[in-house]
């Protein structure tokens, strides 16, 4: 068991962070940080923006990908001057206030175990269609039983699972695109698919059908499918060369939105029209694989997507364990979650984490359009609430990273703070514009009720911090 100790400095390296192993290696952060981009969204969740927004969702998958972008540069440049597990919960305790860290921390940790139920659900309805004899609710069991084994053995475990996860993601995204490319300028062997170029681009209604809106349309359908990206700067912590790693995740990272995002959906709408009905009957890889003759594209999909859903599900649960692992630390979760095993895991980190998933889960089986429909909107602008919260806190890192350890900074954002700004003005505006989103289960029940959660979350901090205040005045008065 690693000592009891008292909660650290935020943003300290892995070597003094107690417990912790560097046990990721390099291969393991670079598949980590191209994986973490490719989630089961972009492959389930297309669709429907393709259909709101015809083929001006690449514009909305590009501004949001320009989004994720700036934030991570940002998240890097104060990653790599401080590779924590905490990551930007740390970053915020020391920059905006422990109530920041606090926050955000247990957000974060909120979002994901939600996330976990989510995702043991889709993979168990994948799984039931193959092996129908066991019942969902035993697979969904099953999946998370197993990942929960994975994470507890050791960091180097859950690693690796990720590793092999990421690595077929990233194979049938590329294997999608250059079939797809050559198909669409008929030059793709055995294929009887008609060369279209880029003509249905702009074809059967042009390249905004339903006009310029519905790019802000798009955006809302698929700005929640890049959440994961930060991940990287959460696992550099169990990095032995956690800057290296971070600095080039985040120099990379315009290459892999453009590539997986923005460079396989342009795939699905130039192979075919934006309105053919298999793209949403099918969904979008689905349909476009079929349109060129690929034999059993769906259960090549079913394959594709079950691996997306257990890579979310191994990194959901490493990502939650770590953060309350860090919030333990830093004196805001109980020391429990700080403690490790032999093996540098934080156990009761992770079984506190999968537990509170698989309440959720019983919860979608039991109650799936109450109680759990309420979970998913309460946590569904989580995603937003830390990005904004990034920028906030880069803004004040900037200075105290200049101040003590200048040459650490070896990560940069561009056109500081301008760009900075520019990037909160644009997560406040997506925000903003949820709350047009009227219909049940919409942005506007998201943004409410996660505003909820978050001002609860935020009370309670603060009340923490009165009494922790009040405590020590106590003290001192004693003396």
């Amino acid at each position: 068991m690693a000592p009891d100790t008292a909660p650290p400095t935020s943003g300290q390296s892995p070597e003094q962070q107690p417990g912790l192993q560097a046990g990721l290696k390099n291969r393991h952060l670079s598949m980590i940080a191209i994986g973490g981009v490719i989630g089961a969204g972009l492959f389930v969740g297309s669709a429907s923006g393709i259909a709101a927004a015809g083929p001006g969702i690449l514009l909305s998958y590009a501004l949001v990908g320009a989004l994720v972008v700036f934030v991570m540069r940002m998240l890097g440049e104060m990653a790599a001057a401080n590779p924590s597990s905490g990551s930007f919960s740390a970053y915020a305790d020391r920059a905006l206030g422990r109530w920041a860290g606090f926050s955000i921390g247990w957000l974060y940790w909120f979002f994901w175990v939600v996330v976990l139920a989510v995702e043991a659900t889709a993979g168990a309805v994948i799984l039931e269609g193959w092996v129908p004899s066991v019942p969902q609710w035993a697979w969904a069991l099953i999946v998370m039983v197993v990942l929960t084994a994975t994470n507890l053995v050791s960091v180097g475990s859950f690693g690796e699972f990720e590793f092999w996860f990421a690595g077929i993601k990233v194979v049938a995204i590329a294997g999608f695109i250059v079939l797809g490319g050559l198909a669409i300028f008929g030059v793709l062997p055995g294929s009887d698919h008609a060369a279209t170029g880029f003509g249905n681009l702009t074809e059967h209604g042009g390249f905004l059908p339903h006009g310029p809106g519905a790019i802000l349309t798009g955006i809302l359908l698929v700005v929640f499918s890049f959440m994961g990206s930060e991940i990287v700067t959460l696992a550099a912590g169990e990095s032995s060369d956690a800057q290296r790693a971070v600095a080039k995740a985040t120099r990379s990272v315009i290459w892999r939105v453009g590539v997986f995002y923005v460079g396989s959906i342009l795939v699905v709408v130039a192979l075919l029209p934006w309105n053919d009905p298999a793209i949403e009957k099918k969904g979008s890889y689905v349909a476009a694989l079929d349109s060129i003759g690929i034999p059993h594209a769906g259960e090549i999909m079913n394959f594709i997507v079950l691996t997306a859903v257990l890579s979310c599900l191994n990194s959901g649960l490493y990502t939650a364990s770590r953060m309350a692992f860090s919030l333990g630390q830093r004196g805001d979760a109980p020391r429990s979650f700080a403690r490790t095993n032999k093996r540098g895991v934080p156990q009761a980190a992770i079984l506190v984490s999968v537990a509170f998933g698989f309440v959720a889960v019983a919860f979608n089986y039991l109650w799936p359009d109450t109680v759990f429909q309420f979970l998913l909107n309460s946590s569904g602008a989580v995603a937003l609430f830390v990005w904004l919260v990034i920028c906030f806190t880069q803004l004040k890192m900037r200075g105290i990273i200049l101040r003590e350890s200048p040459e650490k900074l070896v990560v940069k954002m561009w056109l500081f703070p301008y760009l900075t700004w520019a990037t909160i003005a644009m997560i406040v505006f997506v925000l903003l514009y949820m709350l047009t989103d009227a219909k049940e289960g919409g942005g506007r029940s998201q943004v409410l009720l996660s505003l909820l959660v978050a001002a609860v979350v935020i009370v309670i901090s603060l009340l923490r911090e009165r009494s922790r205040r009040k405590d020590t005045e106590d003290v001192v008065a004693q003396r």
